[in-house]
C-alpha cells in the first residue's frame, strides 16, 4: 500500500491508518483459530474463546471504523472551504462531518451489541423481554426525550441546510460563525472569540438569522444624523469616493438614502455591500468613520442643532378659555363628539349612557 501511495493519496492514508487495526484483527483472528483447531482441552479453555471472540469482535469494529474514517477524510480533503463561494463547499462539509459522528456512533452501539449478544444469558433475557420491548422503548424515549430531540435536530440541520460550518448568524442577539455542528450541540464563536454553545433543538424551533444562507455576499447599512440644512447629494457623492477607494466593497451596492426626518434631524443611511460579512464590518465602521470626518470638515452647518423660539410675554396670543384658537368647543378639535360621526363614535367607545334619576318635589 505504501509502493501504491506514491501515486495515490488514498492508499497512503490506508496504509498509515489502517495499520494497526488490520494488524491486530489479523493477529486475533489467528491466535483464535490456532486455539480453536490445534489446542488441546486446557482448564478455562471455553473462557479464553469467549475472550478471544469479544477482541475480535472489538478489532473489526476498529478496522471498519478507521476504514470509513479514512474515506470520508478523504472527502473532506477534496472539497476546501477557503475559497471566495464555499457555500456548497460548507454544506458538503457540514453533511460529512455529521455522517462521521453517526458512523462512530453506529459501530459502537452495533458492536456493543453483538458483544453481549454472545453470552448466552443475555441471549435468552432478550427473548423474555421481547414482547415487552415496546413498552420499554416509550418508558425510554420519555426519559430522554430531550437527547432524542437533539439528537433528530442535528441529523436534520446537517441535510436541511438550515445551517453549515462557517455560516454567519445572528442569535441571541449575538454576531458570530458556526463552527461546529455535533449531534447535540452548535458551537457558535462569537465576533469577540467567545464561544456560545446551543443545543442543536434550538436552531429548529427558534428563529435566527443566517447571513450566508444563499451566499457569502450580503448588505449593511451606517447611518449618521445632520441638520435639515444639510445638502444631501455631497454626501452622496463622497459615499460613493470611499467606497470606490477601499477594497472591502464589492461593487454591488453604494446607496445615500434619507430615511427619517422627525424631531429636528435628518437620518441619512448609506447602505454598502461587501463579499462576506467581515469585511462588511469593517466597511461599514469605514464608512461612518470618513462621512463623519468629510461632513465636520467639509459642512459643519450640517451637524444637529437644537432649535429654542423665546418670546415675550406681551407677544403672546390671547386666550380664549385657557385655549388657544378656536378651542375644544370647536368640532375640528373632537373625535367622539361633536358632529354625528362623533357622536356615533363616543357612544360605540364609551359605553351606554347613565340616565339620572329624577327628583321629586
Amino acid at each position: 500500500m505504501l509502493r501504491l501511495g506514491r501515486k495515490s493519496p488514498l492508499a497512503t492514508d490506508l496504509a498509515r491508518k489502517l495499520h494497526r487495526p488490520l494488524l491486530t484483527t489479523v493477529t486475533l483472528l489467528t491466535v483464535q483459530q490456532a486455539v480453536r483447531v490445534w489446542a488441546d482441552d486446557f482448564a478455562g479453555r471455553s473462557g479464553v474463546m469467549h475472550l478471544l471472540v469479544l477482541l475480535c469482535i472489538t478489532a473489526s469494529a476498529w478496522l471498519v471504523g478507521a476504514m470509513l474514517l479514512v474515506l470520508e477524510d478523504m472527502a473532506l480533503a477534496r472539497w476546501h472551504t477557503d475559497v471566495p463561494d464555499n457555500r456548497k463547499r460548507r454544506r458538503f462539509r457540514t453533511q460529512v462531518v455529521m455522517l462521521r459522528r453517526v458512523t462512530v456512533a453506529g459501530i459502537v452501539v452495533l458492536t456493543a451489541g453483538v458483544m453481549l449478544m454472545t453470552f448466552p444469558g443475555i441471549r435468552a433475557l432478550g427473548a423474555s423481554v421481547l414482547a415487552s420491548a415496546g413498552l420499554i422503548s416509550v418508558v425510554a424515549a420519555l426519559a430522554a426525550q430531550s437527547t432524542l430531540g437533539n439528537l433528530f435536530a442535528g441529523v436534520q440541520l446537517a441535510f436541511s441546510d438550515a445551517i453549515r460550518v462557517d455560516d454567519v448568524v445572528v442569535v441571541e442577539q449575538e454576531w458570530g460563525r458556526i463552527q461546529e455542528i455535533t449531534l447535540t450541540h452548535v458551537v457558535v464563536q462569537i465576533w469577540d472569540d467567545r464561544r456560545l454553545i446551543l443545543p442543536t433543538s434550538y436552531f429548529t424551533t427558534k428563529p435566527f438569522q443566517n447571513w450566508t444562507r444563499t451566499g457569502s455576499a450580503v448588505l449593511g447599512t451606517a447611518e449618521i444624523d445632520v441638520d435639515w440644512s444639510t445638502p444631501v447629494e455631497p454626501v452622496r457623492g463622497e459615499l460613493q469616493r470611499v467606497c470606490e477607494s477601499s477594497d472591502l466593497w464589492d461593487g454591488r451596492v453604494c446607496v445615500l438614502q434619507v430615511t427619517e426626518a422627525i424631531d429636528g434631524r435628518v437620518r441619512l443611511r448609506a447602505l454598502v455591500s461587501a463579499n462576506d460579512a467581515a469585511a462588511l464590518w469593517d466597511l461599514r465602521c469605514l464608512v461612518r468613520e470618513e462621512l463623519v470626518c468629510w461632513i465636520w470638515e467639509n459642512q459643519r452647518g450640517a451637524l444637529p442643532r437644537l432649535r429654542a423660539e423665546v418670546q415675550s410675554v406681551a407677544s403672546e396670543p390671547a386666550r380664549v378659555g385657557g385655549h388657544i384658537g378656536p378651542g375644544p368647543t370647536s368640532d375640528a378639535a373632537r373625535v367622539f363628539s361633536g358632529g354625528l360621526d362623533g357622536d356615533t363614535r363616543g357612544l360605540v367607545f364609551g359605553g351606554p349612557v347613565q340616565v339620572a334619576p329624577e327628583h321629586k318635589d
